[in-house]
């Protein structure tokens, strides 16, 4: 009885390890041994030009008109664009959601699973509760890659835990020009702290924890961060989605080399953005994507297009189809008529404007990032918990990002740091009691938000919590605090841009707003000494407006954990960063 009962557990040991050691796919059975190589010819040979097409497709949630319409059409891909989430906002509801989507996936023939795209760009902020990091300017300012690494490892295990394993970042532009609304998107103006920084956030992405594998995705290919003012071809803004007019030697000596960086790193994706060079749609270049990234660079992920990107193409919607994918897009972020586009292509097909070859080159990209991802495998016990969303071990490093992004650009007399024991301080600024003022675009939705609904710490709570139980800590947002008869021995003014993304952030002339200057004016005359603390996605300019201020400290966008700004200002912590950009200040 002993025997047969040790028989019966292997054979059951045996058969749990068969059933994870093989695929089904259709109704053949392929060996998990293989290489995913091998993986892929096999389920590329069993596929359709139809369901070859589909693979090609990347669709906003928001847009698919019936949820069968994804094993219907085979798509690819599914996004959530910024402030597209489910209806119970939340980890769970976010985990519910990709699940549903993913399960109508498997009622395909041949049941690909999809990929599922975010804008993770500062950590999973599209979910409350989610670790919000500083935004990637921030991140330059520490010039610690082994931090930034920790915070893609971080990012990966929030966004797995949701059912997502695609993030649109980092994004490895190079700036030129600081009045463009993307520049907290970006490391700044060092192609060699961009490549750096921009490496070290794909290997911790794409690591995860061990237990989460995300895809990164380097964008914008190429020299979007040497745009021209005034070239957009959107009527709304100035210079987002315009034209790069650099040489050559200058596009490869500044601009490509964070993307070969990327590429040694091992990025499984790249997105090209909207940007023409040379008055051709980068988009549509095939020198630029198949000659150069693809070829000389022998880049072996897949390309994707930005949102609506490859319809900038100008010629109509079936020729700008047939150029993108024939310049190297292997995936086409449309990101809304998934049939208009699937026409087309079989349309292309059938007129022989798009090779077999070709389509069959987009596919296996993208079947293989998805075999590498383990999308075809689902383990139980295989994602980080949820509960590891916005835990408190998370924060902690949001917090330490924090701290070292800070710059200190003025200590006149060593004004800072502050002593935790002053009498009096008081707190004024749009940007001191306000998370999401403090964390900018791309949180929760795609703009930003106002206010202190997600969790969190604002900078005014960071230094309540940090000075003696004897001081007195007063705050008006305007910087009114009438009846006073005694000087306060401090006041702090936390001033700065309103949230924004993408070109609606495009300005002429960064700066301190009207109110916010005639706020540190009522908190220079109320105190005996003021620092001022500029919560911004960009250098602003204050040449003009700081004679009479003590202290002047870059915050960036500090996401979630603004009690990192006490840290240093406190002394508890050392200012440590650096201008990832120039800033100029009167001193």
């Amino acid at each position: 009885m002993k025997f047969l009962n040790k028989t019966l557990l292997f054979v059951t040991a045996g058969l749990i390890f068969l059933g994870f050691s093989f695929l089904i796919s259709s109704n053949k059975i392929v060996e998990n041994k293989q290489s995913n190589d091998e993986r892929v010819e096999n389920l590329l040979r069993q596929m359709t030009i139809d369901e070859k097409i589909g693979q090609l497709v990347l669709v906003d949630k928001n847009a698919i008109q019936e949820i069968d319409d994804i094993a219907r059409y085979g798509a690819g891909g599914l996004l959530s664009g910024g402030g597209d989430k489910p209806e119970a906002n939340t980890p769970a509801g976010w985990l519910q959601m990709v699940r549903q989507f993913q399960d109508a996936a498997q009622k395909s023939r041949l049941k690909i699973p999809l990929l599922y795209g975010v804008d993770a760009v500062h950590g999973h902020a599209n979910v409350p509760g989610a670790t919000i990091f500083p935004h990637e300017i921030g991140l330059a300012a520490t010039h610690d890659a082994d931090l930034v690494r920790k915070i893609g490892v971080i990012t990966a295990d929030e966004l797995v835990a949701t059912g997502i394993q695609w993030n649109f970042a980092p994004g490895l532009d190079v700036v030129e020009d600081t009045r463009w609304g993307r520049v907290y998107e970006t490391f700044g103006s060092s192609s060699t702290v961009v490549s750096d920084l921009g490496a070290a956030y794909i290997k911790g992405l794409q690591s995860g924890s061990g237990k989460a594998h995300v895809i990164a995705t380097a964008k914008h290919y190429v020299a979007a961060g040497a745009m021209e003012w005034g070239s957009s071809t959107n009527s709304q803004f100035k210079i987002d989605q315009g034209a790069t007019l650099v040489d050559e030697k200058t596009l490869r000596a500044k601009h490509l080399p964070p993307f070969i960086t990327a590429i040694s790193a091992g990025v499984e994706s790249v997105m090209v953005g909207h940007t023409s060079w040379q008055g051709t749609e980068i988009v549509g270049s095939r020198y630029l994507i198949t000659d150069v990234l693809k070829g000389e660079l022998a880049f072996k992920g897949f390309v994707v297009s930005d949102w609506a990107g490859i319809y900038e193409i100008p010629g109509g919607e079936y020729h700008a189809v047939v150029t993108s994918i024939n310049a190297g897009v292997d995936m086409v972020m449309l990101p809304t008529d998934y049939k208009n586009f699937i026409e087309n292509m079989q349309r292309a097909m059938a007129q022989g404007d798009v090779s077999q070859e070709r389509l069959d080159d987009a596919v296996r990209r993208i079947l293989s990032a998805k075999f590498k991802a383990g999308l075809f495998e689902r383990v139980v016990g295989g994602a980080p918990s949820l509960t590891t969303v916005g835990s408190q071990e998370h924060r902690e490093v949001a917090r330490e990002a924090v701290r070292k992004s800070l710059v200190l650009l003025k200590n006149s007399h060593e004004s800072l740091p502050l002593s935790k024991n002053a009498a009096h301080i008081i707190v004024a600024g749009s940007a001191a009691n306000n998370i999401g003022k403090q964390s900018g675009g791309w949180t929760v939705e795609w703009q930003g938000i106002d206010g202190n609904w997600i969790p969190g710490t604002t900078i005014l709570d960071g230094i309540k919590n940090a000075v003696a139980r004897s001081t007195r800590v007063d705050y008006s947002e305007s910087g009114e605090f009438s009846g006073e008869q005694k000087l306060a021995d401090v006041g702090v003014a936390v001033v700065g841009e309103s949230p924004y993304a993408e070109g609606f952030g495009d300005s002429d002339h960064p700066m301190l707003t009207k109110e916010d200057l005639e706020t540190v004016a009522r908190v220079r005359a109320a105190s005996k000494k003021m620092v001022v603390v500029i919560v911004s996605g960009r250098p602003l300019d204050i040449r003009v407006d700081t004679g009479d201020w003590d202290a002047i400290v870059a915050a960036w966008l500090p996401g979630s954990e603004g009690e990192g700004v006490a840290d240093v200002l406190f002394g508890d912590y050392p200012f440590t960063g650096t201008l990832p950009i120039e800033w100029s200040v009167k001193k």
